[in-house]
C-alpha cells in the first residue's frame, strides 16, 4: 500500500527572517502551494540576544516586503496599524526601532501566515523520481523546488569548544540561560555590536554584579559601524548584482575590507557607553564593578582549573602573550554557515558543496546536477558569491522577490534596473544613460 504524499510547488526548509519573507510574498501569489517547515513550536529570532536596549542596524521599511511590494498586508507599517499603534510610532520620529518590537512585528506576520508549520523537522532531503522527498518527523512530501534557510550557527573558537558549560557559553543562550554572574570574574570575547550590548549589561548587573569584567576584542579598537549613505550603495541590488559577477578569487578580499559596513558597533551606542565609562571612571567611582577594555587581543588558548579558567590571550598592539584568570566567559563571537545535515543525500549532485560553499547563481539558486525545471535556492548562504548585503535584513525582500521570479519565470515583481546613483559595472557596458552596451 502506498501512502498519498502532499506535491508542494516551493517546500522552504527553516523558518528565520529571510523564509518568512519569501512566504509573505508568496502568499500574494495563490496558485503557488507552498510550505515553510521549521522545528521549534513558533516563531523565534535568537531569543537569547533580546538585551534590553537592543536596537536594530537597519530600517523598518527594509521589512519582509516593502522594498518590492508597499502594498502588502505583511509590511512593517500594516503591523502598526492593526496593534494600533501607528501615530505613536510616527511622534518617534525614528525608522530605526528595536529589536524586541521588529521581532514582534516577524512574529505577528508568523502567527498568520498560513504556508507555515512548525513543530516539523526536516531530516532528509533527496531526489526521486524527478521530484525532491522531504522527509519530516511528522510526514514526508513531495516538492518540485525547494529552499533551505536553515540560518547560521553560534561560531565557538577552537580553544574553547571542549569547556563549553554553564560558565563557557555562546551570548546566543544569555537571555534563555539566564546565568549567574555575581561576584564572579567575567570576560565578554567579540568586539562587535553583540559584545558592546552583552558587556554593559553585565556592567549593570543584569545577571548579578560581578567582580570585574574584562572586554576583549581582536579589533584594533571597538569600532564603528560605517553607516555612512556612500558606504549604504554596499546594500542595493545594483551592487550585489554587480558583486556576484566579478572574479571569485576577488571576493573574500574585498569583503573582508567592507567588514565595518556591517559589522561594527552603532555609533550611538559607542557614545552612550563612553559616557558611562567615563563618569564611572572619574565621577562616580564605585558604582559599577570594575572593568577592562581589552583591544587587539586574541583569545589563542584556555584551560580549566580549580581557579577557575585560565587564558591565553595574543597582544598584537605589542606582540606579546597575556595571562588571564576569569571565572565566566561568554563568547560573543558571531555566527557561521554549516551546511544542513538534511541536505547530505544531495551533495553529491551539488559540484564542490562538500566545501560548504553553495554555488549560488544571481537569483541564489544552487547549481547542481539535476533537472533545470527542478530548483534549490539558498538564503542566507551566498556572503561568499552575494557579498557582505547576503546575511544582513537590508535586501530581505528583494532577494525573495528575486527567488520568486526566477521560480515562475515571470516577473511577479518589478525590480527595477533603471540608472542608480553609484555606477558599479564597468564603462564598456553601460551608456550615459543607464542601459547597458556592448563592450568596444
Amino acid at each position: 500500500m502506498t501512502t498519498h504524499k502532499e506535491l508542494l510547488d516551493l517546500a522552504g526548509i527553516g523558518v528565520g527572517p529571510f523564509n518568512l519573507s519569501l512566504a509573505a510574498l508568496l502568499d500574494s501569489i495563490p496558485e503557488c502551494h507552498a510550505r515553510f517547515f521549521d522545528d521549534k513550536s513558533r516563531f523565534s529570532w535568537h531569543p537569547g540576544l533580546m538585551l534590553p536596549g537592543a536596537r536594530m542596524q537597519t530600517s523598518c521599511l527594509k521589512d519582509l516586503v516593502t522594498p518590492v511590494s508597499p502594498t502588502s498586508p505583511w509590511s512593517f507599517m500594516n503591523f502598526l496599524v492593526t496593534q494600533g499603534r501607528f501615530y505613536d510610532f510616527m511622534s518617534l520620529e525614528s525608522l530605526v526601532v528595536s529589536r524586541q518590537e521588529f521581532t514582534s512585528y516577524l512574529s505577528w506576520v508568523a502567527d498568520n501566515l498560513p504556508s507555515l508549520a512548525f513543530n516539523t523537522p526536516v531530516r532528509e532531503i533527496s531526489f526521486q523520481k524527478d521530484r525532491f522527498l522531504i522527509r519530516t518527523d511528522n510526514k514526508d512530501f513531495i516538492a518540485n523546488n525547494i529552499c533551505m534557510g536553515s540560518g547560521k550557527k553560534p561560531y565557538i573558537p577552537p580553544c574553547a569548544r571542549t569547556h563549553l558549560s554553564n560558565n563557557c557559553f555562546h551570548a546566543t543562550s544569555l537571555n534563555t540561560r539566564r546565568p549567574e554572574l555575581a561576584g564572579k570574574r567575567v570576560a565578554v570575547v567579540g568586539g562587535g555590536q553583540t559584545g558592546a550590548e552583552v558587556f554593559m549589561n553585565s556592567l549593570h548587573g543584569l545577571w548579578g554584579k560581578p567582580a570585574d569584567i574584562v572586554w576583549i576584542s581582536r579589533r584594533p579598537n571597538y569600532e564603528p559601524l560605517d553607516e555612512s549613505p556612500f558606504t549604504n550603495q554596499f546594500f542595493t541590488p545594483d551592487y550585489v548584482d554587480a558583486f556576484h559577477g566579478i572574479e571569485d578569487e576577488r571576493k573574500a578580499h574585498i569583503t573582508q575590507r567592507q567588514k565595518l559596513a556591517s559589522d561594527g558597533i552603532t555609533p550611538a551606542y559607542l557614545s552612550q557607553m563612553y559616557e558611562e565609562l567615563y563618569y564611572q571612571n572619574y565621577v562616580e567611582q564605585g558604582r559599577l564593578p570594575d572593568w577592562q577594555l581589552a583591544p587587539d587581543r586574541e583569545l589563542v588558548q584556555m584551560e580549566k582549573n580549580i581557579g577557575g579558567y585560565q587564558l591565553e590571550l595574543t597582544n598584537k598592539f605589542q606582540n606579546t602573550r597575556e595571562n588571564l584568570t576569569v571565572d565566566a566567559i561568554i563568547l560573543c563571537t558571531g555566527f557561521e554557515y554549516c551546511l544542513p545535515e538534511y541536505l547530505e543525500p544531495l551533495l553529491p549532485l551539488i559540484p564542490g558543496g562538500e566545501s560548504g560553499q553553495l554555488p549560488l547563481d544571481k537569483d541564489f539558486r544552487v547549481q547542481w546536477d539535476g533537472p533545470g525545471d527542478r530548483k534549490i535556492f539558498a538564503v542566507n548562504a551566498g556572503l561568499h558569491s552575494h557579498g557582505i548585503a547576503e546575511p544582513q535584513l537590508s535586501l530581505n525582500a528583494w532577494r525573495s522577490a528575486k527567488i520568486i521570479n526566477n521560480l515562475f519565470q515571470e516577473k511577479h515583481f518589478d525590480l527595477g534596473g533603471k540608472p542608480r546613483l553609484m555606477q558599479w559595472s564597468s564603462w564598456n557596458h553601460i551608456s550615459k544613460d543607464g542601459k547597458p552596451r556592448n563592450a568596444a
